[in-house]
């Protein structure tokens, strides 16, 4: 098993504070959570690199090229150990993984039928607001419930991951904005590993990455989340009700389609 950097190449961006931006790569990721663990640990500093080394029963030089960018090969068992060493998580872990085996492959070709299935499905889960989004969070299906939830859902090239970070309306609708924007940036980075180079996932971060107020959550520590299944919101919807609106995300992926994200919101009041 080869352990791969993630595409690391520059991201032009305009604003003048800052020039440029990175993809995420593993070298990145490694050296954030090594300083996470020292602070987990008590240590007042990052968890050494020798620490680290010792933990693997591999040497610091093979460590420490490994936190350079450099590629190593090794089994599934030095791989666990790292992930225990480091106190990763379930999404770090598969992170890690990820980019052990070079991302996910991707899906079949595209059906027109399996679209027109799924929508019958969202269609099918009235009135609560359910929506069909690709590995990118575009839209391509959605029910009347979401679009009158969320209108934005209706315009071309509509899209979950950009409304959320930069839309002005975003902010105000979606309550503690700062850390669920934090969570969607950190599902952006686990879907770069899980998908290393696509075109849509980097347009993407390139267009979030001019945001400033995205770009400064962006540079903070690096965390990632596989999906938001189970998340609770609080949603400000004048339009629907007078006060904020509590859901539950659910989050699936169809067998056929794992690269779609089948999103239903329900309300934790049980009234559907």
């Amino acid at each position: 098993m080869v352990l791969r950097e993630a595409l690391h190449v520059p991201i032009p961006l305009d604003d003048e504070e800052s020039a440029t931006a990175e993809l995420p790569g593993l070298a990145s990721l490694l050296r954030d959570w090594r300083g996470r663990a020292g602070q987990r640990l008590g240590l007042g500093k990052p968890l050494p690199q020798m620490t680290v080394a010792t933990g693997l029963g591999m040497s610091e030089r093979w460590y420490r090229d490994l936190e350079r960018g450099g590629t190593a090969r090794f089994d599934p068992r030095v791989l666990a150990l790292l992930a225990d060493v480091l106190l990763l998580d379930a999404d770090e872990r598969a992170t890690l993984y990820l980019y052990a085996m070079g991302g996910t492959p991707s899906a079949g070709p595209e059906r027109p039928e399996d679209l027109r299935s799924l929508q019958e499905l969202v269609d099918r889960q009235m009135p609560r607001p359910a929506y069909l989004s690709d590995r990118a969070w575009n839209i391509v299906g959605h029910n009347a419930a979401a679009a009158e939830w969320f209108p934005w859902m209706t315009r071309p090239g509509a899209n979950f991951a950009r409304w959320a970070l930069t839309d002005p309306e975003a902010r105000e609708q979606v309550h503690d904005w700062n850390w669920e924007a934090r969570m969607t940036l950190a599902m952006i980075r686990f879907a770069l590993a899980r998908y290393p180079g696509d075109e849509s996932l980097v347009a993407l971060l390139t267009d979030v990455l001019r945001d400033p107020v995205c770009r400064r959550l962006w540079a903070g520590r690096a965390c990632v989340v596989a999906n938001r299944d189970g998340g609770r919101f609080r949603l400000r919807l004048p339009h629907i009700a007078a006060e904020p609106v509590e859901a539950i995300a659910q989050v699936l992926s169809p067998g056929g389609r794992p690269d779609l994200h089948f999103v239903v919101l329900t309300r934790p009041d049980s009234r559907w």
